[in-house]
C-alpha cells in the first residue's frame, strides 16, 4: 500500500517527540538526544528530518538570532486523530467505535482512566443536548 504524501517516517516520528517533550529546539539538541555520543552522521540525519518535516509543515523554523531553532506545528493528539481516523477508514469503514471499544476491552484501564472515559461520555452527552435543534 502507498505511502500517503503526509504521512509520518519513524524517524520523523521520534523528531517530533523530542519536540514534544522539549521544544523549542536546534539541530545540535535533537542530535544530542536522539543519539547521545552521536557522530556527524547522526547530526546530519537529524537535519534532513527536520527539512521534511518542515516540508510537510509539521515543524517550524525559527531563523531569527541565535542557532536556528524548531518548534513543532502538529500536536500529538492531532496526529493522533490522523492516525485513528486512518485506522477507522480502513478496518472499519469509518466508524471509531469498533476501535475504541477494541482499546477500552482489550486493556483493563485503571480506575482514574476509567472515571476520566466517563466524565468525558458524560460531558459530550451534555454538549449535545444542549446543542440547539437545526431549523
Amino acid at each position: 500500500m502507498a505511502r500517503q504524501p503526509q504521512d509520518v517516517t519513524d524517524a520523523e516520528l521520534a523528531v517530533l517527540q523530542a519536540l514534544w517533550d522539549r521544544a523549542p529546539a536546534t539541530t545540535r539538541e535533537l542530535a544530542d538526544r536522539l543519539y547521545p555520543g552521536g557522530k556527524a552522521s547522526h547530526f546530519a540525519t537529524v537535519q534532513k528530518l527536520l527539512e521534511r518535516l518542515e516540508e510537510k509543515n509539521f515543524v517550524q523554523r525559527d531563523r531569527s538570532d541565535g542557532p536556528q531553532t524548531f518548534r513543532p506545528t502538529l500536536s500529538r493528539d492531532d496526529l493522533l486523530g490522523r492516525w485513528l481516523e486512518t485506522v477507522a477508514e480502513k478496518l472499519c469503514r469509518g466508524s471509531l467505535t469498533p476501535l475504541l471499544t477494541h482499546l477500552v476491552r482489550a486493556r483493563r484501564l485503571p480506575a482514574k482512566d476509567y472515571q476520566a472515559l466517563r466524565a468525558l461520555i458524560d460531558e459530550l452527552e451534555q454538549a449535545n443536548k444542549t446543542k440547539k435543534p437545526k431549523s
